[in-house]
């Protein structure tokens, strides 16, 4: 789950980051409002689940109150499109109003998981405002990296190392290394997958703090935080994925004409990948989960027919709990009561394959079957062609 980045400010400001003062409104005269009430200049930023924001004219600065509720007229309301909302935008309902800084240097801080060591990475880098993926592949030295161990979380002596390989001058060093500590203990207390601060900045008068902040949360950890499930914002998220999430299923639209429907999120990418290697492209990623019911299949095949992209549907299912009988009773049901049309590829290995694919053939119904993975990619890539 991903919040917004006043919401992730508040946050972190409980947990001893510093972060500059701002309000968030939805209304241009109340950024003015706030403006006089910080004093001096301020920046009017975009509110919304993306980075690059910026650039796609999200981000203002201005020098008065008057400004600052120009800047907000032309932000609030606008689709802002940055590399992260894809060409369509996200429509901007909040701005924050915040002091602006005088910026010195530009830094990069982040926590987020590696799941080659098993534990939480802090990640930090003197190349900040860049995107920390490029600042990997073209100054791969400029990262320093330090394990979080989950029991005593990151000890002082390495927040202060990871301050002195940031090259922050000498009087710093020690609150520097405080907010790696905060930044690390943020992340855990919050069971989140990332915390990122980009970019964490020295200013003119000798201070460091968090300019930007972004912090996404683990689904399964937040019956442990209702404090947190209740910041999510439906209106930043695709109304599919919204749907799916309330049947427990888990749901990503993508760009292509195949639909899947699997069980796993591994076989999902594996699905996904074959279809590419036949020569089609994935609409969706559609995990349904081990204990499918035949309500939710239902449900997930209802999701997959909503998108008007979808020429055909491919379902990839092996048998373990979800049973294929279970999987068989729930496609047959769905296609009925949903009266799909297009063409359903189904191949399934597992428990009661026999009897599922006993079931499918006497349903009645033009299911089209299949004993592998590449036969099911190559008959489903030509169906969606037909379709076409």
């Amino acid at each position: 789950m991903k919040i917004h980045e006043y919401q992730a400010k508040r946050i972190l400001a409980g947990h001893g980051v510093p972060v500059p003062k701002g309000e968030v409104t939805d209304a241009p005269a109340a950024a003015r409002t706030i403006a006089e009430r910080l004093g001096g200049p301020v920046v009017v930023k975009a509110q919304i689940h993306a980075g690059g924001r910026g650039k796609g004219g999200g981000v203002k600065l201005a020098r008065s109150p008057e400004e600052a509720e120009r800047a907000a007229s032309q932000i609030l309301g606008m689709m802002l499109k940055t590399p992260q909302t894809g060409p369509e935008g996200q429509r901007v309902k909040r701005v924050l109003v915040e002091e602006a800084m005088a910026i010195r240097e530009e830094l990069y801080l982040g926590v987020v998981l590696d799941r080659r060591l098993g534990l939480p990475v802090v990640m930090a880098s003197p190349a900040g405002g860049m995107e920390i993926e490029k600042v990997a592949a073209a100054s791969p030295e400029k990262i320093l990296r330090a394990a979080v161990d989950p029991a005593w979380g990151l000890s002082p002596y390495v927040g202060r190392k990871l301050a002195y390989g940031l090259g922050v001058p000498a009087e710093l060093v020690r609150p520097t290394a405080d907010l790696i500590l905060a930044l690390a203990r943020a992340y855990q207390e919050k069971d989140c997958s990332l915390a990122e601060i980009n970019p964490l900045v020295v200013t003119g008068d000798g201070r460091v703090l968090a300019l930007d902040a972004k912090m996404t949360f683990d689904d399964n950890a937040l019956f442990r935080h209702p404090e947190i499930r209740e910041l999510r914002d439906l209106d930043e998220e695709a109304p599919l994925e919204v749907e799916a999430s309330r049947f427990g299923l888990n749901y990503i639209k993508l760009d292509g004409t195949v639909g899947c429907m699997v069980n796993g999120a591994g076989l999902a990418m594996a699905t996904m990948d074959i279809i590419k290697l036949a020569g089609g492209a994935p609409a969706n990623f559609l995990d349904v989960g081990g204990g499918a019911s035949a309500e939710q299949i239902e449900n997930a095949f209802r999701i997959l027919m909503a998108d008007p992209e979808v020429r055909a549907v491919l379902i990839n299912i092996f048998g373990g709990i979800l049973r294929c009988d279970r999987l068989a009773a729930g496609v047959i049901q769905a296609a009925r009561a949903l009266k799909v049309r297009v063409p359903i590829v189904i191949r399934m290995e597992g428990t009661n394959v026999a009897q599922g694919k006993q079931m499918l053939r006497e349903s009645g119904l033009n299911f089209l079957t299949a004993d592998s993975m590449a036969e099911a990619a190559r008959m489903v890539v030509a169906a969606s062609r037909e379709r076409a």
